[in-house]
């Protein structure tokens, strides 16, 4: 991203640092509940977590991705640096709500400086921030189309945001390597980037929120938020149920939306109450997981619609890919892909990382969603 002097070396990408040269770096994803790292060290064949683990933030210091309490932050910085136990060089993420991301075309050929100077053109049209209050940089997705352009992501961010994390990082010791949109980061863990994989929408179902982005080769062309979070399905769980801590997250991960609806014929009288609990408990979950589905819905017939000035389609999306800690919700695949009439899996943060045949990932496979944007940051100059 352009960025003033004193941040360039956070911001910029013409000259990144060969792969077996890079610093050993942990990916640090920052949300309003929690700060979330992990950190890989090179193998023979892929890479070894060498450490990962989540900080809980209280409320108030992270809101919607903002710095709130710039001390508190800091003081839970260094907690941090604490618990990554000699490793000061960090890749970050910035948050989706704060950023512009889109999808220009450039000549072939075209020099960064000219492909800069580009992006400023579109900021009136694309941006409502002034040049000069922004920092911004750019991806490419294909080097050359049918028509000799290139094609490339532009994410764009608030200087001030990334200022506060830059100066936060800063102040208690950190290298701060780069800095960039949360869906750069799930792009590099969940998708192969290869020419033929399919456009793909991301659902990064968090606790409060759902972040969704565009991949093209793993890259992002388009983000957004919506406030649908896990936590309402969490409240309704313990409300109906009156279940609490692992109770929930074991009614989540087991039953779901696959709670029978049906009652046993079998008069028996504890699977009757079993059943009257998965009834309530299906009540409880089909609120948010409905209204998460329509905006999957929503967001896939946008992209797959799309038609260019001479009516053809571009950018249909292919699949869609779940991750995020509320992700694990038994049944939400296949009733999203019912809904979306497509192709809906969960995330493998693991593909670029690990072989299964070769080792077995610290992070068992649900938790691992919750790791999707460190997995990605750590992969940053490694892969």
């Amino acid at each position: 991203m352009s960025a003033p002097a004193a941040s360039k070396n956070i911001f910029a990408r013409a000259f990144p640092t060969p792969a077996f040269l890079s610093p050993h770096a942990a990916g640090v994803d920052v949300s309003d509940t929690s700060i979330k790292w992990l950190a890989l060290l090179p193998e023979k064949i892929g890479y070894r977590v060498s450490s990962y683990g989540e900080q809980k933030l209280p409320e108030g210091i992270v809101v919607r991705g903002m710095i709130a309490d710039s001390g508190a932050f800091v003081n839970a910085l260094r907690q941090l640096k604490v618990s990554l136990r000699g490793i000061t060089c960090v890749h970050a993420a910035l948050p989706e709500e704060a950023a512009y991301v889109f999808s220009m075309q450039i000549p072939h050929g075209t020099s960064r400086e000219q492909a800069m100077r580009m992006i400023e053109f579109e900021f009136e049209g694309r941006v409502p921030i002034a040049v000069s209050d922004a920092v911004y940089d750019f991806d490419v997705i294909e080097e050359r189309d049918a028509d000799g352009s290139e094609e490339m992501s532009v994410t764009v961010f608030p200087r001030e945001i990334a200022r506060a994390y830059a100066e936060s990082f800063a102040s208690v010791g950190f290298d701060l390597r780069s800095l960039e949109v949360e869906a750069s980061s799930i792009g590099r863990a969940v998708s192969s980037g290869a020419p033929d994989e399919p456009v793909t929408l991301v659902a990064d179902f968090g606790r409060a929120r759902t972040g969704f982005a565009v991949l093209k080769r793993g890259i992002p062309i388009f983000t957004s938020t919506v406030e649908i979070g896990g936590d309402s399905i969490t409240h309704a769980i313990e409300k109906e149920l009156s279940l609490a801590g692992e109770a929930i997250d074991t009614f989540k991960n087991e039953q779901g939306l696959l709670a029978a609806t049906n009652p046993s014929q079998d008069k028996d009288k504890a699977k009757d109450k079993d059943n009257d609990q998965s009834s309530k408990g299906m009540e409880a979950i089909i609120g948010t997981a409905s209204a998460l589905a329509g905006e999957v819905v929503r967001h896939y017939n946008y992209w797959d619609t799309r038609r260019n000035e001479h009516g053809e389609r571009v950018t249909p999306v292919g699949r869609v890919i779940l991750v995020g800690g509320s992700a694990n919700l038994r049944g939400l695949p296949d009733y999203i892909a019912a809904r979306v009439q497509a192709p809906v899996s969960v995330g493998n943060i693991w593909q670029r990382i690990y072989s299964f045949d070769d080792a077995i990932p610290p992070i068992d496979r649900r938790q691992s969603l919750e790791y999707a944007t460190a997995a990605g940051l750590a992969l940053r100059g490694l892969s």
